[in-house]
């Protein structure tokens, strides 16, 4: 659902730890050049598309991690939400 906003280049999505939930989604988002977009406007374009519970408690907006052949390093983003010691690896 993050792709479809016209700002967003690359979005990627993983576990945040929270203390009531166990896990809450967080998006990391990188912008196309010249996009500005508020974290409560990407807030409502989830909210209109998604469940209550898909949208993500928190957004990270940047440049995202990627490797040589241009796939996004989800565990780099993993380590920065904090949830990596969750992920059996």
């Amino acid at each position: 659902m993050l792709y479809r906003h016209p700002a967003v280049l690359a979005a990627a999505v993983v576990a945040k730890p929270d203390a009531r939930w166990g896990e809450t989604p967080c998006a990391f988002i990188e912008l196309k050049a010249g996009a500005q977009v508020s974290v409560e406007d990407m807030v409502a374009h989830c909210k209109r598309h998604l469940a209550g519970f898909k949208v993500p408690r928190a957004i990270v907006f940047g440049e995202l991690p990627k490797t040589s052949t241009g796939k996004i390093q989800k565990f780099a983003l993993r380590q920065q939400a904090g949830s990596a010691s969750a992920i059996d690896v």
